[in-house]
């Protein structure tokens, strides 16, 4: 059975790690804050916001969601 991942709690992780907030990566992806806060919530997000967040943070939040398979 596949572990469950919660994208919007890893983003969050993340964001604490590197030591930014909420507010900085809502200015960075072009949304408000509210809404920021809504995303963060989400369990899964669609590719093309992930991609944004990924590289606004210079992280690749995708390498959780492959399970380090390599696709051809």
């Amino acid at each position: 059975m596949a572990d469950k991942i919660h994208i919007g709690e890893m983003i969050k992780q993340k964001l604490k790690e590197n030591g930014q907030k909420n507010k900085w990566l809502a200015e960075k992806i072009n949304t408000t804050e509210s809404n920021m806060s809504k995303i963060l919530k989400k369990s899964y997000l669609n590719t093309e916001l992930l991609r944004k967040i990924s590289d606004e943070m210079d992280y690749d939040f995708f390498k959780y969601l492959t399970k380090n398979k390599h696709y051809i």
